[in-house]
């Protein structure tokens, strides 16, 4: 028999692990990272959802956006002024689709296609001002992102599009997009802006002061309705919208059939390199492209809504 005490191991036994190799450093970084990444996608997404739950009935009180420009833009963001969908003319609406997203009621959220032609865009001009975003991901972009141009938060706008596809109507989707797009230097939604822009409500207002206010969107920081052809984009929106909804039988340089590249990323409106004689002050539209240079006569003075009330009433 052993003279070894029973119930004990032999030391090489007891030590377990001696001879097997420490776990690496770089192996342990690299398992908290990832774990870490996999809690910021379960607490982005459980956020997103459960906001997108309570949007599927309320109106949002704010958006990320608009915080944004309220904190770090300093600028004095006014009260949005959201409108049920079929408030909304019709005419507008088709516009909206018709340059921002054709496919809108096709897609669930995300359309490769424009993705393809936002890169073949990009690598023809030699920068990423084209972003390939569709009418969802615009509106997740609105309501849950800063408007910085950076992978992560493309990333992070398909999730949020998806959601959004998965929870929402396509018709409350646009809702939320009228509701709450951005449309000037604190202005927020088209009722809003047509209401600073035009002293009316968007059902007042013409088919010509709609297709300024749809054609602003690419750029609605650094234009305006009245000054939108100063940039080659925005002049090129606007005439495609005035053959097809306005004025059919006008002579434009755009084909009816065939709208505008859309889905330019939120910061191009920075970029001054797209635009024709930007600065300018007094230059009128450029003699190649035949679109009126005034704004349009006001509406038929008929169901005439009164000018902007406080922020916080409603229309």
């Amino acid at each position: 028999m052993s003279d070894r005490p029973q119930g004990k191991r032999p030391r090489k036994e007891r030590a377990g692990g001696k001879n097997r190799k420490p776990r690496s450093l770089g192996v342990r970084i690299v398992r908290v990272v990832v774990l870490a990444v996999l809690i910021a996608h379960l607490a982005y997404i459980g956020i997103t959802s459960a906001l997108i739950l309570v949007y599927k009935f309320a109106n949002p009180p704010t958006t990320v956006l608009m915080m944004y420009r309220s904190i770090i833009s300093h600028w004095k963001v006014q009260k949005p002024i959201p409108l049920a969908l079929a408030n909304i003319p019709l005419s507008v609406r088709r516009m909206l689709v018709s340059v921002e997203d054709g496919k809108f009621y096709e897609h669930h959220g995300i359309d490769m296609e424009a993705f393809k032609r936002a890169k073949a865009l990009n690598e023809k001009i030699g920068k990423p001002m084209y972003g390939g975003s569709t009418i969802t991901m615009q509106v997740a972009r609105t309501l849950f992102l800063v408007p910085d141009k950076s992978y992560v938060r493309k990333y992070l706008e398909v999730i949020a599009a998806l959601e959004l596809e998965f929870i929402l109507s396509k018709n409350r989707i646009l809702e939320l997009y009228f509701g709450y797009a951005e449309w000037g230097k604190g202005i927020f939604g088209i009722e809003r802006a047509a209401r600073v822009y035009y002293g009316t409500s968007v059902r007042n207002i013409s088919a010509d002061q709609a297709a300024r206010l749809i054609a602003l969107l690419s750029s609605p920081i650094k234009y305006t309705p009245d000054t939108l052809y100063r940039s080659l984009i925005l002049r090129e929106r606007y005439a495609y919208l005035v053959q097809k909804y306005v004025s059919p039988i006008a002579e434009t340089k755009s084909e009816a059939e065939t709208p505008p590249p859309a889905g330019i990323e939120p910061s191009a409106d920075i970029e001054p390199s797209a635009d024709v004689s930007a600065e300018v002050e007094s230059a009128g539209p450029p003699s190649e492209t035949v679109v009126p240079a005034e704004p349009a006569p006001p509406p038929e003075p008929v169901e005439i809504v009164a000018p902007e009330a406080p922020a916080g009433d409603t229309p």
